[in-house]
């Protein structure tokens, strides 16, 4: 049996989309948070994986690029996983205080464990949709992103 939906609090009632998104990436969040456990993962570390699975031997600053976080966090997120075997981090020929990083054996054997974890949150995510359901999804999904990230764009330029 679905659990109930949470009561909206009425002030969300001026903005019930924006609610339905905080929900849903909440949900989403913890159910996958539970999924990365099972892969010794915390969240973000996936993310990093995969973009070295990518392009391994990227530098610090082009992964910071990629995932979007702040320096301290990737930091952490990198010291931990090196902790794990599953990175190494050395210094850049050209430069030794830029720091490149390299995927371990154990980090490129997580390729398929972190494929079948993405797809197997798909499918919960996707239970109740149909297929042309979670592509208009996909697509509503990344235009809320694209107009929330322009927004956030023309707030900046006009500081």
């Amino acid at each position: 049996m679905a659990a109930p939906t949470p009561r909206t609090p009425t002030t969300a009632s001026e903005g019930p989309m924006s609610y339905a998104i905080y929900q849903l990436a909440r949900a989403h969040r913890a159910r996958a948070a539970a999924m990365l456990r099972e892969l010794d993962l915390h969240p973000g570390q996936e993310l990093l994986l995969m973009h070295l699975l990518d392009r391994d031997g990227q530098t610090q600053s082009e992964l910071l690029e990629s995932v979007d976080v702040d320096h301290s966090t990737i930091s952490k997120s990198l010291r931990r996983m090196q902790d794990a075997g599953l990175l190494v981090r050395e210094p850049a020929d050209h430069d030794r205080r830029v720091m490149v990083v390299h995927l371990t054996d154990k980090g490129r054997a997580m390729r398929k464990p972190l494929a079948a974890m993405w797809q197997a949150l798909e499918e919960t995510s996707a239970l109740n949709l149909s297929a042309q359901q979670a592509e208009s999804f996909v697509r509503i999904a990344h235009a809320i992103t694209d107009a929330i990230n322009s927004r956030a764009v023309t707030a900046e330029e006009s500081e």
